[in-house]
């Protein structure tokens, strides 16, 4: 069974910088695209960067782009997600996603197999 578990949320002021990191486990030898939401109540789960198994491709969401970087660790299916100059609209849950099959990148969340449970962001104004 795949576990994702993420870690790094924080309360930070606007214009500050977080780093989560999220690590996928449980398929020995496996290689997972992977990828960031994030989640606010009573609003679609919005996508926020992705990246390849092999870390050669990453792609971000439009309000994220220029400020947020995501890396990773391929042997260790460890990822990053680097935050800076962050904004109060940035505010909400966090969450990593791998997925097994599918293209390199995934933007679409039901393209992914396996989630965590979430890291709280919170940018204050």
């Amino acid at each position: 069974q795949v576990q994702v578990v993420e870690s790094g949320g924080d309360l930070v002021q606007a214009g500050g910088s977080l780093r989560l990191s999220c690590s996928a486990s449980g398929r020995p030898g496996g290689r997972f695209a992977m990828g960031w939401f994030r989640q606010v109540s009573g609003k679609e789960r919005e996508f926020v960067a992705a990246i390849s198994w092999n870390g050669d491709e990453t792609y971000y969401g439009d309000s994220v782009k220029g400020r947020f970087t995501i890396s990773r660790d391929g042997v260790k299916n460890t990822v990053w997600l680097q935050m800076n100059s962050l904004e109060p609209e940035d505010t909400g849950v966090y969450i990593c996603a791998a997925a097994v099959h599918g293209p390199p990148i995934l933007v679409v969340a039901r393209s992914y197999d396996y989630w965590g449970q979430g890291t709280q962001v919170t940018v204050s104004s």
